[in-house]
């Protein structure tokens, strides 16, 4: 079996131009005579989408996404195992205004707390991060409740804070006792997944009211008007204001000079 080519099945469909119809208008003369004129319907670029060349070698597969999903989370367990028991997600972070006018009504989390901050806290920078709690010397404090409300996260992770000797500790002689229990406690600790102290951002409570009758008399449209008028033209109705005031002194001063002339 031969399978037709194109050349075969239309003949005009020739060469690059195969995907392109010539097409054909016959205008008749008033002689009796045709004449043949090929249009183009715009000035488009000829398509030479040739997709079935050495298609094996550019094609883009992602076969190895089971493999990689299973390697990932190998990798998250191996690394939650090598800190245990400490939180897996790392270090306590400040919660921070996020820069720009655009988001600077926004609170994230930061890179880390000021030394401000852990002074009100009553610890050192080195102290605080042998605890688990990163530190930033460059930023600093623009406003008394932001230095307030880290002091308070500082504080509540300090209330729920539980510290146990480190592996070289126990090995000395003075936890040869305490030792086992250590272990035993550690063992039996759990450890802590997902963001260390989250942000809790309580949702917006809407009151419901009925719109009163000045309301609905008014209309908001003319108001926004108004107020954009009045902002965009203040500087010429202070002008005016105070060109009125100096007319109406100048009237009572020459109102009262008129007065005096007719006493007299």
């Amino acid at each position: 079996f031969k399978q037709k080519t194109a050349y075969e099945i239309c003949a005009c469909l020739v060469g690059s131009e195969m995907c392109i119809r010539d097409r054909v208008s016959t205008q008749s003369t008033g002689t009796n005579t045709a004449s043949n004129e090929v249009h183009m319907k715009h000035n488009n670029a000829i398509p030479r989408n040739h997709f079935k060349k050495d298609w094996m070698n550019r094609v883009k597969t992602w076969f190895n996404q089971p493999a990689r999903k299973l390697r990932r989370r190998q990798a998250r367990a191996k690394k939650a195992a090598a800190v245990f028991p400490r939180p897996v997600a790392g270090l306590l972070r400040p919660v921070v205004q996020a820069p720009s006018k655009k988001y600077n009504a926004k609170t994230r989390l930061g890179r880390g707390f000021t030394l401000d901050e852990l002074k009100a806290a009553k610890m050192g920078a080195s102290q605080a991060r042998s605890i688990g709690i990163a530190v930033d010397s460059r930023r600093k404090n623009r406003s008394e409740e932001a230095l307030a409300r880290n002091v308070a996260r500082l504080a509540e992770y300090k209330a729920k804070l539980v510290l146990f000797p480190r592996k070289k500790a126990l090995k000395q002689k003075k936890f040869e006792e305490k030792r086992a229990s250590v272990k035993d406690a550690i063992k039996a600790s759990s450890q802590q997944t997902g963001t260390i102290l989250p942000i809790v951002r309580a949702a917006p409570v809407v009151e419901f009211r009925a719109a009163t009758d000045a309301e609905k008399q008014s209309s908001v449209f003319e108001r926004i008007r108004r107020e954009r008028t009045t902002a965009k033209k203040v500087g010429a109705l202070v002008k005016h204001q105070k060109r009125v005031a100096l007319e109406l002194e100048e009237a009572k001063k020459s109102n009262k000079k008129g007065g005096k002339k007719g006493k007299k």
